[in-house]
């Protein structure tokens, strides 16, 4: 939609306290317009067709019926409408807001937990929301002002030894798309960065398991980096890569944060690129912001190759559209196309 008016939010959350929060909160952006509020799915629905809302904050827990089930019919009876899914920094809370992404939930927020203080807590809240709703809701891309770098796909002239994926918003069900596409003896591992917190990356990474041919696990320190293989970056760790006496393993680690983020794609690429060169096959998903940029750009000037998301089948077309807009991406593809052009190039690739 256009930003010539505010966006319309409906707010759901069985607290009182949280509902004026969150309201207080995105009344005060010029852009944002809380309609309305309800404190559980069953009177969401029930006002959802009377407010019209463009997106909706969906807390996970709630009674009567709670945030998946609600989301779950929000998707059935109104597919166009976004919703950012609000949930506590728990292991519990990892679980319900995975599952929640791949039942298609936009984006999701963490409550503030353990805050200083109250202000504190409001402003961690809007720092995550405010932004969110803002690039979900926004104006589309302007893709006439898109810098493709070639006109035909370049052939890849090293084997590829390594696929490294970025991702962020809209990350879990872009990474099932792609993934699923792949078989078991997939001939090379893959590393991947989703900007996710501690233990929403362990869910990801035991659901993606659960849906896959190939074997999905959260990075570790030590973690063999073979065929076959893909390792999520632990949530508030960097991962890199090292070459060992007998073969590539994982490093984890805090270190500050690149692009507000951590884990970082940058951090990633940097250390793929400089361990793989030219084998590296970058892969940019959808997500907010630039991280990426920096480290594809490392990736293309070490003989690598880049693929980037569409614009038309991503959530927020920011990461990718930073690839594509510097003139790194060799090839623009849909989400359902990327994991056959994965396996292509790795197969296609001289021996």
């Amino acid at each position: 939609m256009s930003q010539s008016r505010a966006t319309r939010v409906l707010v759901v959350d069985d607290s009182v306290v949280a509902r004026r929060i969150i309201s207080e909160i995105l009344n005060n952006e010029e852009s944002i317009e809380v309609v309305g509020s309800a404190a559980n799915g069953r009177i969401a629905l029930a006002k959802i067709p009377r407010l019209n809302p463009d997106l909706i904050t969906l807390d996970v827990e709630m009674p009567e019926m709670d945030g998946l089930e609600t989301l779950s019919r929000i998707r059935a009876d109104f597919p166009g409408i976004k919703v950012v899914m609000l949930s506590n920094l728990t292991r519990q809370g990892g679980v319900a807001t995975v599952e929640s992404l791949f039942r298609g939930a936009s984006d999701y927020v963490t409550k503030a937990s353990q805050m200083e203080s109250p202000e504190a807590a409001r402003a961690f809240l809007r720092e995550q929301l405010v932004p969110k709703i803002n690039a979900l809701v926004g104006s589309p891309g302007r893709s006439s002002q898109v810098r493709r770098r070639k006109a035909v796909v370049e052939p890849i002239s090293v084997p590829v030894g390594i696929v490294a994926i970025g991702v962020s918003t809209g990350g879990p069900n872009a990474l099932r798309t792609v993934l699923e596409v792949l078989p078991s003896d997939f001939e090379v591992p893959i590393v991947i960065v989703q900007h996710m917190p501690p233990d929403f990356t362990r869910s990801l990474a035991e659901r993606l398991d659960a849906l896959c041919r190939i074997r999905v696990f959260e990075g570790r320190t030590g973690g063999r980096v073979s065929p076959g293989t893909a390792w999520v970056a632990p949530g508030d760790r960097h991962m890199e890569i090292k070459r060992v006496d007998d073969g590539v393993s994982l490093v984890t680690r805090f270190g500050p944060m690149e692009n507000s983020c951590r884990p970082s794609v940058d951090v990633l690429l940097r250390s793929v690129a400089e361990h793989y060169g030219p084998a590296t096959l970058a892969v940019i998903l959808t997500g907010m912001g630039q991280d990426g940029l920096a480290g594809c750009r490392m990736v293309d000037q070490a003989g690598g190759h880049v693929l980037a998301q569409d614009e038309a089948t991503s959530v927020v077309w920011g990461m990718p559209g930073q690839i594509v807009r510097a003139g790194l991406a060799q090839s623009i593809l849909s989400v359902e196309a990327i994991g056959p052009e994965i396996v292509r190039c790795v197969r296609s690739s001289p021996a």
